[in-house]
């Protein structure tokens, strides 16, 4: 945990972007895998964790906006407990550790929330993403389980987008701390890879080691030798020669802040020329994309600043033709890059999705462009200091999405089918990494994580 007081001054600053009544923040509960006791790791909400910092299970916090007090609701363990988990800390201990002034038992959870409905006053809850939480509400506040979505505080949700967005030294501390152990999967994925084993093997070494680094993974690893799947979880495949292996995969640390990293590297020891010429198109728009950001900056135009460097690099090879702009305006180029550019990245990986991914990626300025691949772009809104993001573009050569194009003849004048057919078995490449904006420039995260051809290569080598 951060020191009381950094709890206490987010509270703080909360309670004066809310016109009155209590903020419910709940903790989440244990989940169980296939009985009552056979649970599933425990995460603890994001919101919750960055207000009270408290990894524990079964807890409550109710922020009374009007009385600028806090209340943690939580049950100190009895012996019988102590029995099965050792010696835990009391609430009013956990309570001092985060510097909240109250604590009760959770069982007065309700009776706090009954007196505030009889009185009229207002309760601002998040929305709701796991089915015990839902329950919970519709218990505790008497909405239908269906009308939550529709009673949750916008107000609260726009507060805490505002607050956590703008990341402080500490928590830049925490994704550094992230970002470095997950280079060194990546880096060991890289080293370890050979011809004839299953990715399962290096899926399974990579997560071994974000758990040895005393936090877990920041989300399911990615690793296969066909990128073309977005969000391939399969371990299953080979690794055989004139394949990829693209893995996206990150380590969160002990506190909980995710690190998100992809690299592509070849199962041979070196790229072929097809190969070489798809990933510097890769590299060229992450690297100039990266170049360009700073406060002020449009994400949106950042998203179509890679695609229009993708599209020239296709161009070049033949694969793309016509007008650039028209192109991109068009949305052929999602064709080969068919989701967003990047996202906020903190507490959670997409961070804050759970309470709205709109109100966390767009604003009043600007919207989601609804058009296939600008529609998957998470953060279009222009960027600030203290913002931290991924930035990852790629190009993908997907079958049955480049069978289904070519059977409809879609945006025939800038995609060249014919010269397609030798890219069909290609897989996918994308290049990632964690970046934050500083007061008039950027900063990317962490040590620096091998991502050229020939420091890929020199890895391969075992250099």
């Amino acid at each position: 945990m951060f020191a009381p007081n950094i709890y206490a001054q987010r509270r703080q600053q909360l309670i004066e972007n809310i016109d009155s009544g209590l903020i419910l923040l709940l903790g989440n509960e244990l989940s169980p895998m296939n009985c009552e006791d056979n649970t599933y790791a425990f995460r603890q909400d994001s919101s919750f964790l960055y207000y009270a910092g408290i990894d524990l299970h079964h807890l409550a916090i109710i922020i009374d906006v009007d009385q600028g007090d806090t209340t943690l609701f939580g049950v100190d363990l009895t012996v019988e407990g102590v029995v099965w988990t050792g010696p835990q800390p009391t609430m009013r201990e956990y309570a001092d550790r985060s510097g909240i002034e109250l604590s009760a038992d959770y069982g007065q959870l309700s009776k706090v929330l009954q007196k505030a409905n009889a009185q009229g006053r207002k309760v601002h809850f998040l929305p709701p993403y796991r089915p015990e939480n839902k329950i919970l509400l519709h218990q505790l506040l008497n909405i239908p389980i269906n009308n939550l979505q529709e009673s949750v505080s916008v107000e609260l949700i726009k507060a805490i987008v505002a607050q956590r967005s703008v990341k402080s030294n500490e928590e830049i501390i925490e994704m550094e701390k992230a970002v470095n152990i997950t280079a060194d999967m990546h880096v060991a994925a890289m080293r370890a890879a050979r011809l004839g084993i299953k990715e399962a093997e290096l899926a399974g070494m990579v997560e071994g080691m974000a758990i040895s680094s005393g936090g877990q993974l920041a989300y399911p690893v990615i690793l296969t030798v066909n990128g073309q799947t977005l969000h391939n979880h399969y371990h299953g495949n080979t690794l055989t020669s004139g394949k990829m292996v693209l893995g996206d995969f990150g380590a969160s640390s002990s506190m909980h802040y995710a690190g998100d990293i992809t690299r592509t590297f070849p199962v041979d020891k070196k790229f072929t020329q097809q190969q070489r010429e798809i990933y510097n198109i890769v590299l060229a728009a992450e690297n100039e994309v990266i170049d360009a950001l700073k406060p002020g900056v449009s994400y949106y135009e950042m998203h179509e600043k890679s695609a229009t460097i993708i599209t020239e690099g296709l161009k070049e090879l033949g694969l793309m033709r016509g007008n650039t702009q028209e192109a991109v305006r068009a949305g052929a180029h999602a064709l080969f890059f068919p989701h967003g550019l990047g996202h906020m990245i903190g507490l959670d990986v997409h961070d804050m999705e759970d309470i709205g991914e709109d109100y966390v990626g767009y604003d009043k300025t600007i919207q989601r462009n609804p058009l296939f691949g600008f529609k998957s772009l998470r953060l279009g809104r222009k960027l600030e200091p203290g913002f931290v993001i991924t930035v990852e573009p790629g190009i993908y050569f997907i079958p049955e999405l480049i069978t289904m194009w070519e059977s409809e003849n879609k945006h025939a004048n800038f995609i060249n089918y014919p010269a397609l057919g030798q890219y069909l078995d290609f897989g996918g490449i994308r290049i990632e990494d964690n970046v934050m904006i500083t007061q008039d420039s950027h900063r990317v995260l962490g040590t620096p994580i091998p991502k050229t051809i020939t420091e890929v290569e020199n890895i391969r080598a075992g250099s």
